[in-house]
């Protein structure tokens, strides 16, 4: 079984689209109001124009998605580092360890090693019975509660950089003299 973590194109965009709405389908059952439940093609291709969609195939299928905004990129960011959003793993490999190695890869190559990201946040709806506490299992901490049409969001964050993160919060200088 080969497994492949890579950029998604936009000729990846409707196989990125059915990934994403059968994974957020129980979103789409509790009423929650999460752009990527209701995506259709032109959504998914503009995401994936926009930011950073990672893919990662199993046997050259995309069983999981997660996309991550950059704020430079993202004129409404809630918070200085990337955002993390649109994860998805497709229900037929769920608890397989799929979608946490696709997470834990983005976290930290692309993140914290190459992007050198001191922290990642990302947001979910804080009635959803699950996805807080795994996000917290994951090393994620609240820091922000917001209601977004209606709906109240909880803000998690997780460092990625403890010294960098410190000196950036604390605003301390890079090299002391």
């Amino acid at each position: 079984m080969s497994q492949l973590i890579r950029l998604a194109t936009v000729t990846d965009a409707s196989e990125v689209l059915g990934v994403t709405l059968r994974a957020y389908e129980p979103i789409r059952d509790l009423n929650i109001k999460f752009l990527a439940a209701t995506a259709d093609l032109q959504l998914v291709t503009n995401n994936i124009r926009r930011n950073l969609t990672y893919v990662l195939e199993r046997d050259g299928q995309i069983v999981s998605t997660v996309t991550v905004r950059h704020p430079w990129n993202d004129p409404e960011h809630f918070s200085p580092y990337p955002f993390i959003w649109w994860f998805a793993v497709d229900p037929l490999y769920k608890q397989k360890g799929i979608g946490s190695a696709l997470l834990t890869w983005v976290e930290e190559n692309m993140l914290r090693d190459l992007v050198k990201a001191p922290a990642v946040y990302l947001a979910t709806a804080d009635r959803h019975p699950w996805l807080v506490s795994i996000y917290e299992r994951r090393g994620y901490e609240i820091f922000a509660e917001r209601v977004h049409d209606g709906e109240k969001i909880v803000y998690l964050r997780k460092i990625l950089d403890e010294t960098l993160y410190r000196i950036i919060e604390n605003k301390e200088p890079l090299v002391s003299h």
